[in-house]
């Protein structure tokens, strides 16, 4: 009988020839486990998705209960469904007041397409800057936005009108002027490494695109809901996107994402043309449930107000290993960078054979992150850095 690792290599497509290939039965908490019954702790929370554990029973609560009335019922923005219009009244209610308007969709990627194209519509402007290093997804225009050469030269021609600038270099903000529709931005680096931004770079970046008439997109799909020690991201910054996007820790590991910005903004893509965005399954309302389950749990357990000091608590006990050569932490994310990327690759075998699920970054691949699940104990911290410790030991 054929195996589902055979089916897995053979007939499913794959973004890579070194997959995993960890066949998992089940997951609950931190926790993943194998068809053999073996333990691995989920150091990353699926890249940031699983910010609440996975199977988290309120979420599982929500799902069953919205199964019970309806799923799909038409295609996005036609019928008034209440999963949709709650979650969009909680988003309001813990945004700044000019973001209340929020487009749902299924994934990051997607979220940045809508805010590519809702800057275009509402500035009539083409010019698009983002930055070097800048992970923003997959599809055509999320690719040429991303700030990586290797990733995107098999697939150009990609949008035109796009130029990428160096984080935390103030001289170039000069670039962005009134010919700029949108500057595309992460508050944290997330795949260069966990690059924070120098004192006021972002809240400068802000005022000059409040020069420019330029709107400025944040990216917050992976350093977004608690990630960060806030909800979102730019709460520990001085300054307030026009447009934001979300995905990955949104849905409680429900796929979803969405971008929002001011009622204003968004409603230029209801005219010229009208539905100058659809989807199809854009907040699916069983997801859309889910999603609302998960931002309630991170809020009341206050989870973003925790991660901070856990995160802080792995730094300070990973601190003295002679092979790290630096760790760079916010929040409950931190950036792991090694002498090589050779010691980085005995050091990943050494995690999964210690039962641990780490990543490397996709920009610094002599780095790993830890991101594992906001509700994760002290105890289970200790274990942690105590079976780190033991795999260094190892190299």
């Amino acid at each position: 009988m054929i195996s589902n690792r055979e089916i897995f290599l053979n007939h499913l497509g794959l973004p890579s020839k070194n997959p995993l290939g960890i066949e998992i039965e089940s997951a609950n908490g931190i926790y993943m486990y194998d068809t053999e019954g073996k333990e691995y702790i989920d150091m990353v929370s699926g890249v940031a998705v699983s910010n609440i554990g996975h199977r988290h029973p309120r979420v599982i609560q929500a799902i069953k209960a919205q199964l019970d009335k309806y799923m799909h019922l038409m295609v996005y923005g036609e019928i008034i469904q209440t999963p949709q219009v709650q979650l969009a009244k909680k988003f309001a209610d813990n945004l700044p007041p000019n973001l209340n308007s929020v487009y749902f969709v299924n994934s990051g990627s997607e979220a940045i397409e809508g805010a590519i194209k809702l800057a275009k519509r509402y500035t009539g402007r083409t010019e698009i800057i983002a930055f070097e290093n800048a992970y923003h997804g997959g599809t055509h225009g999320a690719l040429s936005v991303l700030g990586n050469e290797s990733l995107k030269n098999a697939f150009r021609p990609l949008l035109p009108d796009i130029k990428h600038l160096k984080f935390n270099c103030f001289e170039e903000l000069s670039e962005i002027t009134e010919k700029t529709a949108c500057v595309i931005v992460e508050s944290v680096q997330a795949e260069a490494g966990i690059i924070l931004p120098d004192k006021h770079f972002l809240s400068t970046l802000k005022d000059r695109c409040k020069e420019t008439g330029t709107l400025l997109i944040l990216d917050d799909i992976q350093m977004g809901f608690g990630r960060t020690g806030k909800l979102f991201s730019f709460e520990n910054f001085e300054f307030i996107p026009d447009i934001l996007t979300l995905a990955k820790g949104m849905g409680g590991g429900m796929p979803i994402g969405a971008f929002i910005s001011s009622k204003e903004i968004m409603d230029s893509l209801t005219f010229n043309p009208t539905l100058g965005h659809i989807t199809t399954f854009g907040g699916h309302p069983v997801c859309c449930a889910a999603a609302l389950a998960n931002l309630e749990v991170i809020i009341e357990d206050k989870l973003a107000e925790l991660a901070n000091l856990k995160g802080i608590y792995f730094k300070q006990e990973l601190s003295g290993i002679e092979q790290i050569k630096e760790i760079r932490q916010i929040g409950l994310m931190l950036g792991i960078e090694l002498e090589s990327i050779s010691m980085t690759d005995k050091l990943m075998q050494n995690f999964i054979d210690q039962g641990l699920i780490t990543d490397r970054f996709l920009f610094m691949p002599n780095a790993f992150r830890i991101a594992p699940p906001l509700i994760i104990s002290q105890s289970e911290i200790e274990k942690i850095i105590s079976l780190i410790k033991k795999c260094f030991q190892r190299l």
